[in-house]
């Protein structure tokens, strides 16, 4: 079957649907300024971000991995969610996703450690009056988020949303005229964040290669139930967005995809249904609300 770009037949297999989950990479955070993983900004392109994502890369230089989640934890922060951000909260408020699927369960399970879709939520709720019996959607950051800290000792986990983590930190993040040559000064371990309770060394609160993410039973168990899969801003070629594609097409699901690009031709990926095509801040809420 040739795949559809017509919203009227994507919004009438959504109506039908009875338990949608969305599955969010890299593109839903593009419109609030959040650089890929792999892109970087100038201060760190000498630098392969896949060798310093490993608890071997943690271990062997702290202080360089902690600054370069440093400069990534500065601009989530910073970021505001966009309008796909704002979406997908909606969707997670029953009473709103019920007026597009009236007897489904939305689950978002997003691979970005940046926040922003928790934090629309919470937006979200907020304008609604903050009720939290608003909400029974469950948003999984299978990642880890940038806010977070983990002790390297005790264990204890918590969030962090100051400006900085400590004044070493602060003190070093580059200008921006800096060279390459100018970054990631070395930082005395003492120097580097503490736990509040024990001062063991901090790590970031994200999921290195090699670690296993984070709910990952109780995502398989939401995938595995769905009969609606959108792909937003990543591509159905990807793991493990592909994975939990595949998983629900080959039930007999449907799968969607809201995204700048698409990769029909390659072997071992979801059967696509739909394809909508674009920044997924525009696609997202006028496919999904009408919202222009």
């Amino acid at each position: 079957m040739s795949l559809s770009t017509d919203i009227a037949s994507f919004r009438q297999a959504l109506k039908a649907s009875k338990n949608i989950i969305a599955v969010a990479g890299a593109g839903l955070s593009a419109a609030s300024g959040i650089p890929t993983f792999r892109s970087g900004d100038g201060l760190w392109k000498k630098h392969d971000p896949l060798l310093l994502a490993t608890p071997e890369a943690f271990k062997a230089n702290p202080s360089l991995v902690w600054q370069f989640y440093n400069a990534r934890r500065t601009s989530a922060l910073q970021a505001d969610p966009n309008k796909a951000h704002m979406a997908l909260a909606m969707l997670c408020c029953p009473d709103m996703l019920h007026v597009l699927a009236p007897q489904a369960q939305f689950t978002l399970i997003t691979q970005n450690i940046d926040g922003l879709s928790t934090r629309a939520l919470n937006d979200v709720l907020e304008k609604r009056g903050g009720s939290e019996s608003l909400k029974t959607s469950t948003i999984y950051e299978m990642h880890g988020r940038l806010t977070d800290t983990v002790c390297t000792d005790c264990g204890h986990k918590e969030a962090n949303h100051s400006a900085s983590l400590c004044p070493a930190l602060a003190a070093s993040r580059p200008s921006s005229g800096a060279r390459d040559e100018d970054v990631a000064p070395d930082i005395a371990l003492e120097n580097l964040p503490r736990c509040r309770r024990c001062n063991g060394l901090l790590r970031p609160g994200i999921i290195w290669f090699g670690e296993t993410p984070r709910d990952i039973r109780k995502i398989w168990s939401a995938v595995d139930e769905a009969d609606m899969c959108l792909v937003i801003g990543t591509s159905s070629t990807v793991q493990p967005a592909a994975g939990f594609a595949c998983e629900v097409s080959d039930r007999g699901g449907k799968v969607a995809i809201f995204n700048t690009e698409h990769t029909p031709d390659s072997e071992d990926i979801a059967k696509v249904d739909f394809l909508f095509l674009g920044p997924c801040e525009e696609t997202l809420p006028k496919v999904l609300f009408d919202f222009n």
